[in-house]
């Protein structure tokens, strides 16, 4: 089972509001650059509007940023939100990245967050339907000859009067993948059709780091059926698991770092719990369905979510996830704040050079 996964990075960069915007953007760049130089195979890049904790606020512009520090590795958006965008933005800006990084990028997908369809005055619309719509037209634009006439229930795209082929007007850029960069989608709850959708379309998804066990083995077994609905190979490799980890050389640092409620991975959950329990979803981070809320605390959610403690430790605890919730792909690694920055590098470095050939093993 384990010598087929891989090792991502997934940036989710909940950082402290107080700390310098400047100082955290170079850090979370930084992390990906060590990410890349490590051998890391993909760096997701999450991305919202209005929220002075979660800063990237462009992934399309942080990955353009990365393109020619980062020769190796493959990018992913995770997720651009469709519904905050024009398919014929979108289209554009997609496309521009892909030559950028040559070809390793990952078009990861979905409708955004409420404080942002709120900031743009879009909270009232189907934002689900938004999203389908919006990448439906994105694929028209990438794949029909211009001029468009694409029209829909929430955006047209038109060049018919502008149309001007000598001089290229009127004409969208297309990426370099063709037709078009793969496609990901996220999924949080359970019983989500994402997963089965991704699979029957032959796309790939992630599971997020916050979301407990039961939730994962889900997406995993949801995933696979939409495979077989559509006559597709039963593959998990296509199925990336996002996790915080945390490694160092001796268990006691590690746990003492990542289990502390005043640290990084603390002031995470923190931030999770606060947004999930306004959205009546707190129950996602439950290892099963049936569990105590008791389990909610962000002290559980530490011990549960984390997985934390020495190479051998965290090898071990990565194989039995695995055995628990079923075969995946890819494991994220996903980056919080540097609270130590050596410390956070060192685990870094451990994850790929140390954690990873055991599970080979």
């Amino acid at each position: 089972m384990s010598d087929s996964m891989k090792l991502g990075f997934f940036i989710q960069p909940v950082h402290p509001p107080f700390r310098s915007y400047a100082e955290v953007l170079r850090e979370d760049r930084e992390a990906v650059i060590l990410a890349d130089r490590l051998g890391y195979s993909e760096a997701f890049i999450g991305e919202h509007l209005v929220d002075s904790a979660e800063t990237i606020t462009s992934s399309l512009a942080f990955i353009a940023n990365l393109a020619d520090a980062c020769p190796s590795i493959t990018f992913g958006t995770g997720v651009l939100p469709l519904a905050n965008y024009h398919p014929a933005m979108a289209a554009a800006q997609v496309a521009m990245v892909d030559h950028l990084v040559k070809g390793r990028l990952v078009l990861g997908i979905g409708p955004g967050v409420p404080p942002d369809a709120e900031a743009i005055g879009d909270l009232g619309s189907d934002r689900k339907a938004k999203t389908k719509e919006t990448l439906e037209h994105m694929i028209r634009i990438w794949t029909e000859e211009a001029p468009y006439r694409i029209e829909g229930e929430f955006t047209n795209t038109i060049t018919e009067g502008s149309y001007n082929p000598k001089i290229g007007v009127g004409v969208a850029i297309r990426p370099l993948q063709q037709p078009h960069p793969p496609i990901a989608i996220t999924s949080m709850q359970a019983d989500a059709p994402g997963a089965k959708a991704a699979g029957a379309k032959g796309w790939t998804g992630i599971s997020a780091t916050y979301v407990g066990a039961h939730v994962v083995r889900s997406h995993i077994e949801n995933y696979l059926e939409g495979q077989r609905s559509s006559g597709l190979p039963i593959d998990p490799s296509g199925w990336r698991v996002a996790r915080s980890v945390f490694v160092a050389d001796d268990e006691a640092t590690a746990r003492q770092y990542a289990h502390s409620e005043n640290g990084a991975h603390g002031f995470y959950f923190d931030v999770m719990r606060t947004k999930l329990a306004k959205g009546g979803a707190m129950g996602i981070m439950l290892d099963e369905p049936d569990q105590s809320e008791s389990e909610l605390s962000t002290k559980r959610c530490l011990e549960r979510l984390v997985i934390a403690g020495t190479p051998d430790s965290v090898a071990e605890q990565i194989r039995a996830f695995r055995e628990d919730v079923g075969e995946f792909g890819t494991l994220l690694y996903t980056g919080h704040d540097w609270t130590d920055a050596a410390m956070a590098r060192r685990s870094m470095e451990l994850m790929a050079n140390e954690v990873l050939p055991r599970l080979a093993r």
